[in-house]
């Protein structure tokens, strides 16, 4: 008999897997009346949570209760790839028997009063996992107060955030860029601004790699920052184009993909544009941009695992993992130029 799984439940109940982790995990967010009908659904249909390769986490029986933390900044408008982590996260994490709370950690705090976490403070949890960059100063701040297990996803920094899983930024976009070499497209230009985040900092490294390689220089003008000091996304093309962007991400893509139409150009005939992380932002109409796909299943699920080995063994030393993704071609890049 196969394994009943939470989308089974959510078909069965007519409602989404989220809803379903949700009202397994006790989280906010679920009406008392229909986490009881998912319960009843899920014990009348078997359903046992799968555990991480110890049976009921090294014989205790009880789960893991693990805390997510998210800047705000990374859930205002447009920018909801983190809460997509998120939602995966906390999928992975309930088959591994492990309950997920999310807390938005506010710009106040995080750049200005450095308070801890509400879900640090009131002890409702064993370990923390932080999607995305945060400011430095509010990490050192966790490190010194904080006796629980900190995993970090999609950032990583040698000195303060070691344990971490980030996807393979720089030979990802260094691959991307050279298949606009293979496609004899050498006037390149980039899009992303470079100190804003490591991410961002990792995928220039990588186009700039490409480009030094084919004894390519960039014009100054054709490396653009994209967004302001507060993360807010916005930007102007120059003057004078190269014949392909490189962009840090495809919500920046699909912008530039606009900010090109509106100038009466057509991509990819009269210029390619590639993207980053084959994420469709909610209200962007899909633009079929090639682009670099992450594996966030992967990278979720092995930020889960090290919270679990760290939860088991504190003294463990943390380490860096790097998740490859893959070239996912779409309509965006010219065909081979003769």
């Amino acid at each position: 008999m196969s394994k009943v799984r939470l989308i089974d439940i959510a078909k069965q109940t007519g409602v989404s897997s989220v809803t379903v982790h949700n009202a397994l995990a006790g989280n906010k967010g679920v009406s008392e009346e229909l986490r009881m009908r998912i319960v009843e659904t899920a014990e009348k249909m078997g359903y046992e949570p799968v555990s991480s390769g110890k049976k009921k986490d090294e014989g205790t029986g009880e789960f893991r209760k693990i805390g997510v933390l998210i800047a705000e900044n990374y859930l205002a408008q447009y920018s909801t790839y983190y809460w997509k982590m998120y939602q995966e996260l906390s999928l992975i994490a309930t088959e591994k028997r492990c309950y997920t709370t999310v807390e938005v950690l506010k710009k106040e705090a995080e750049k200005r009063t450095f308070e801890l976490p509400q879900i640090v403070r009131n002890n409702s949890i064993e370990g923390l996992i932080i999607i995305g960059e945060i400011d430095k100063r509010y990490v050192r701040m966790l490190r010194m107060e904080l006796e629980m297990p900190v995993i970090f996803l999609d950032f990583y920094d040698k000195e303060i955030a070691k344990d971490a899983v980030i996807a393979d930024n720089f030979y990802g976009m260094y691959q991307m860029t050279e298949m606009l070499f293979e496609r004899g497209i050498h006037e390149i230009g980039f899009i992303g601004s470079i100190y804003a985040t490591s991410s961002i900092m990792d995928r220039y490294c990588g186009f700039m790699k490409s480009m030094m390689e084919h004894k390519k220089t960039v014009p100054a003008e054709w490396v653009i920052e994209d967004r302001d000091a507060v993360g807010q996304v916005g930007f102007d093309l120059p003057n004078c184009l190269p014949k392909a962007f490189v962009c840090n991400c495809d919500l920046v893509a699909g912008m530039t993909v606009a900010k090109l139409n509106e100038r009466g150009l057509r991509v990819p005939e009269d210029v390619s544009v590639i993207g980053y992380d084959n994420y469709l932002y909610p209200g962007f109409a899909d633009m079929k941009i090639t682009t670099y796909e992450v594996n966030m299943r992967a990278m979720t699920k092995v930020a889960v695992d090290k919270m679990l080995k760290q939860l088991r063994n504190p003294k463990k030393q943390g380490t860096l993992e790097i998740v490859s993704g893959h070239i996912v071609w779409k309509n965006s890049v010219k065909a081979k130029i003769d």
